[in-house]
């Protein structure tokens, strides 16, 4: 089994910044890509971000060119910096991991493991 602990939600005002941290711990040598998705309320949720094979990393449209996610893999710690953020992206966020790299990276249906989520309020 794998553990996903998200950190570093909370709110700030439109046009400012915010860095997500996600820990993973346990089983994570069966970790084969990581991502990040969010969802508002009343909306599915979508992906934000992710890791594919070889290092590439896919972006949402609206999270192009604002967004940027990395990893420390010494540190098992996939993060993901938020800059110009509006009130739209105000939603929970979630750290998700999967064993297996096939299909879209932003199917949520594929990932194995999920964190709790941490909140993300952007006010305008």
């Amino acid at each position: 089994q794998v553990q996903l602990m998200e950190s570093g939600g909370g709110s700030v005002q439109a046009g400012g910044s915010m860095r997500l941290s996600c820990v993973a711990s346990g089983a994570t040598s069966s970790i084969e890509c990581m991502g990040w998705f969010r969802q508002a309320p009343g909306k599915e949720r979508e992906g934000v971000a992710a890791f594919g094979g070889s290092g590439t990393t896919h972006y949402a449209d609206f999270a192009q060119g604002r967004f940027a996610i990395s990893q420390d893999r010494s540190k098992n710690t996939l993060y993901l910096q938020m800059n110009s953020l509006q009130p739209e992206d105000t939603a929970m966020y979630f750290c998700a991991a999967r064993r297996l790299r096939l299909g879209s990276w932003s199917e949520y249906g594929l990932y194995n493991y999920w964190g709790q989520g941490t909140q993300v309020t952007v006010s305008s």
